[in-house]
């Protein structure tokens, strides 16, 4: 078993215990989104359009550990970091909910939703209606859907429950064969440069893809991010020129002390 299938594993099971603990699984899926502090009506804060009219694309990340890493910052305050990435001219916020190998949270996104009007993606392992529900009772306006997580009904299925519930789609593929993934009816289509079963990162598959997403895209307008392994500003000039409007970047800002000034400072070196 890889590291991918013991996550998926454990996000069974953690789910199973969350229904459980409710009188249904409609129970669940019930939860009501009026009235939650920060939640606007669908599109008012769009992912897609975000980096479109951005003049960075840095989809900064909220990231305390990884599976690969351990802690990367391990006393780092959402409160703290999610609003200095803000301030630092990030076009998006990523935040990751998932607790038992990334160290997140999904109240890291109540607790923010107040203090910030950019979009804010869930990223998480999300293979049950249930979490889209969640990630919109919560604040989200995005989440993220693992190609390598989903068949494709079951992410078509996925993709039209978020546009339901008024999230956006941002789809990951790692490989050409997950290329049949993308369908116009995602909102942005994600390059991961690290490959989750291994998690052995290269950006060179950004560059390898772009071809392909470049052809997908040219009827659409599609609009494509690479995710991971991103450190350099002369890599994102050149993801720029094969493509890419946006950059999802989490930890070479989450090890330094202050990750909100090392994204001011990146920009400024873009």
């Amino acid at each position: 078993m890889d590291i991918l299938e013991q996550i998926i594993a454990t996000k069974r099971q953690e789910l199973a215990a969350r229904v459980e603990a409710h009188a249904s699984d409609s129970d669940l899926r019930a939860i009501p989104l009026e009235g939650v502090q920060g939640v606007k009506a669908q599109g008012s804060r769009s992912l897609r359009k975000s980096l479109i009219s951005s003049g960075t694309g840095i989809i900064a990340e909220f990231k305390r550990k990884s599976p690969s890493r351990g802690w990367i910052h391990a006393d780092a305050r959402p409160e703290e970091v999610v609003p200095a990435y803000a301030a630092a001219g990030a076009a998006a916020l990523s935040i990751l909910t998932d607790e038992s190998y990334f160290g997140g949270s999904l109240d890291f996104i109540r607790r923010v939703r107040p203090l910030v009007d950019l979009p804010i993606l869930r990223k998480d392992f999300i293979i049950d209606p249930v979490q889209l529900v969640e990630a919109r009772q919560a604040g989200a306006d995005a989440v993220l859907l693992i190609a390598a997580c989903l068949g494709r009904g079951e992410c078509a299925a996925l993709t039209a429950e978020a546009h339901r519930l008024g999230l956006e789609v941002l789809l990951e593929i790692h490989g050409e064969d997950e290329l049949d993934y993308v369908t116009p009816d995602v909102d942005v289509v994600g390059v991961n440069n690290r490959h989750l079963g291994t998690f052995v990162t290269d950006v060179r598959t950004s560059f390898e893809l772009a071809p392909q997403l470049s052809a997908a895209g040219n009827d659409s307008g599609m609009v494509f991010i690479s995710e991971s392994g991103i450190g350099d500003p002369q890599t994102v000039r050149a993801l720029r020129e094969a493509g890419y409007r946006g950059f999802l970047m989490g930890e070479h800002f989450m090890k330094q002390p202050d990750p909100g000034a090392a994204l001011a400072d990146f920009i400024q070196a873009i």
